[in-house]
């Protein structure tokens, strides 16, 4: 028997998200038997680790709506996907100019084991339609992610609009910002906006080790 959704994440946050445990429920329903990605099991990856691990959050806007893509962390894509996603392979170019660091695999799981949330506002869709989701209520319970976070006072990286509607919730000091990565707009401020090395200097000036992007 699947596990309920509500289930799949961490304890600690599951009592703060219990005003939509209803909510969440309702969303399952719904996703039963829909071709969905990520698939059932990741709808909720961002969210297994305990609060207090998370540093910083990058918020995403919705996931990739290609077959096999999402794996339930914004932006990331697991080992075997090439070409990347071009909003990944954007941000991979910001992070080579800022920190001369090089990336040639997708999976960015290794950022969230060092305390770097990515978790996208809408977190899933039907396979090849982008935000066919964005009605379901997957905002609320992510902008109360945002709610949380920001009351701890963790780094936000908000990347486009939609990230930015969140800013509210964090401190100025807190926030880092620009527009979106994708080849849409990465060219009218993403790229140069060095947020990479931005975060680490914000987590050394808090006793905090650095991201090892």
């Amino acid at each position: 028997m699947r596990a309920p959704l509500f289930e799949q994440i961490h304890p600690e946050w599951q009592f703060e998200l219990k005003v939509f445990k209803e909510l969440i429920e309702n969303i399952d329903a719904y996703l039963q038997d829909r071709e969905i990605t990520p698939s059932r099991d990741k709808i909720f990856r961002a969210l297994i680790n305990p609060i207090e691990s998370t540093r910083v959050v990058i918020f995403g806007q919705d996931p990739y709506p290609t077959q096999g893509h999402a794996n339930g962390l914004a932006f990331s894509v697991d080992n075997s996907i090439s070409p990347l996603p071009a909003s990944l392979r954007n941000i991979y170019k910001e992070l080579q100019d800022d920190l001369g660091a090089t990336r040639t695999n997708g999976d960015l799981g290794d950022w969230a084991e060092q305390g770097v949330m990515l978790i996208n506002r809408i977190l899933t869709t039907d396979v090849g339609k982008s935000l066919s989701h964005e009605r379901l209520g997957w905002q609320e319970i992510t902008e109360s992610v945002a709610s949380v976070l920001g009351k701890r006072n963790v780094i936000a990286v908000l990347w486009g609009n939609s990230a930015q509607q969140l800013r509210t919730h964090f401190s100025e000091h807190s926030i880092i910002t620009s527009v979106h990565p994708s080849p849409l707009s990465a060219y009218r401020g993403f790229f140069g906006s060095k947020p990479f090395s931005q975060v680490n200097k914000k987590l050394s000036s808090r006793g905090f080790s650095k991201i090892n992007w």
